[in-house]
């Protein structure tokens, strides 16, 4: 198949009149200049965004806890909202909640995703007479709507950082580590088309040392090493409880390991010293950064400046859902720069000064690492993810070639994203996922059941 368009973002810039050629693998297979008798579709052509941290079934709650009460009024208040919602929620449900949320993903331009799935149990925390029936739920979603999908099975075993007990509702996420690594084996083989497998660390908290160095020495002795996430550093409780248990920030503490790897991803970072950038950045893992979330909970703001100044790498997520746009997640990660330095233009090089098209292409590129792609962007052995921006609109009218994801990513053109591919296969069209009618109604039935519960 040939994708013949008028503008494309390819590696070192904005070309015109390009055709990417697209193979049966769904991976694109050359791109070169078209010809001057072909049509082509009007607009600007983008490598697909991936979006490396998800918990889907946090999409249906998304803007429930915006009420001054008497919780605690941080993450750890909104997580007590989030673990009393989570205990009425099915396999059928997370797949209808799954399925819609990453429609909206879709629309907007990401066009692959890792989810955090740390939901595993019955309400009692037995598990499922299948014991991957949520797993298979959230990987139904993700195939119902065509989302490429790296699902990550999470390990989650205690309490706190001192070893306490789990709580009524974490007793949905338990694995012990033998069983865990079964867990990841199965999903791993049942793997196919746009369904891959990584592993999760919940948290430095919730995953004991001997654990994590386990399933760490399993996994890299594996035949095939699959990447590895975990939450880190969220918040600044979270650095407190560490150094009391351990001595050790926790990014100190996990870097110390021996572990962390180019195959890592360390979500958040949001509270980290000098020495754990220098070190975080040396290691070659990326960092996932999700500031709507992270500003939605109060958790703090990420140093991407002085991140990026060591060589650092990252990518954007959306975590617990409160936007599903990864221009407000881009746009979001600079302006907290720049209300912090208290200057403009602060993620950009003397290669790539254009702000918009900076951040783009290093969280494409991080976000690809992460997800476990070997290459990225609108190159040859690529996967065919790719999203269209109708550049036609007025709402772009004037602007240079070099200005239109400046334009697009810091100031209002809604709805821009026109169409989507994945692996080469068309998934949204004028704007609108193909399945969006049916996949909204069966999120407003599940939605309607739980609303009763």
């Amino acid at each position: 198949m040939k994708y013949r368009v008028a503008r494309a973002l390819l590696p070192d810039g904005v070309h015109r009149n390009q055709c990417i050629e697209v193979g049966r693998d769904g991976r694109i297979a050359s791109v070169a200049a078209a010809r001057g008798d072909e049509p082509l579709m009007p607009g600007l052509l983008l490598p697909g965004m991936p979006n490396l941290h998800s918990h889907a079934f946090q999409r249906a709650m998304a803007g429930s806890a915006e009420v001054m009460a008497g919780a605690e009024h941080s993450f750890w208040g909104w997580r007590a909202v989030m673990y009393r919602f989570l205990e009425q929620l099915t396999p059928e449900d997370v797949s209808a909640i799954a399925a819609f949320a990453y429609l909206e993903m879709l629309e907007a331009g990401y066009t692959s995703v890792a989810e955090f799935h740390y939901l595993h149990h019955t309400l009692s925390g037995a598990p499922y007479p299948e014991p991957a029936a949520m797993a298979d739920a959230v990987r139904a979603g993700a195939a119902r709507v065509g989302m490429r999908h790296l699902l990550l099975p999470t390990l989650y075993q205690q309490g706190g950082f001192q070893g306490e007990p789990l709580s009524g509702a974490q007793q949905r996420f338990y694995h012990d580590t033998d069983a865990f690594l079964r867990f990841y084996e199965r999903l791993r083989l049942r793997a196919t088309g746009l369904h891959t497998t990584g592993i999760a660390l919940h948290s430095l908290r919730a995953v004991p040392k001997d654990a994590l160095l386990a399933v760490t020495d399993a996994v890299d002795g594996a035949r095939q090493a699959c990447v590895v996430h975990i939450h880190v550093a969220e918040q600044a409780r979270e650095v407190s409880d560490s150094v009391a248990a351990t001595g050790r920030r926790p990014v100190e503490w996990l870097l110390e390991t021996g572990r962390v790897s180019e195959r890592w991803c360390l979500v958040h970072a949001t509270h980290v010293s000098a020495t754990e950038l220098r070190d975080m950045a040396a290691s070659g893992a990326v960092v996932g950064l999700c500031p709507t979330t992270e500003g939605n909970l109060g958790d703090g703001r990420f140093p991407l400046d002085v991140l990026l100044q060591e060589g650092g790498r990252f990518g954007i997520g959306s975590d617990s859902h409160v936007s599903l746009d990864p221009r407000e997640e881009l746009r979001s990660l600079e302006y907290t720069l720049r209300l912090w330095r208290e200057r403009r233009v602060i993620s950009a090089s003397t290669a790539i000064p254009h702000c918009g098209t900076y951040l783009y292409t290093q969280a494409l590129a991080g976000g690809a690492q992460a997800m476990g792609e070997t290459s990225h962007g609108l190159v040859v052995g690529a996967v065919a993810d790719m999203v269209l921006l109708d550049t036609d609109r007025a709402e772009f009218a004037g602007l240079t070639d070099d200005a239109l994801l400046d334009a697009w990513l810091f100031a209002p053109r809604p709805q821009a994203v026109s169409a989507v591919w994945v692996g080469g296969r068309a998934v949204v069209h004028a704007g609108r996922h193909t399945a969006h009618a049916e996949v909204a109604a069966s999120y407003r039935a599940a939605l309607k059941r739980l609303a009763k519960a």
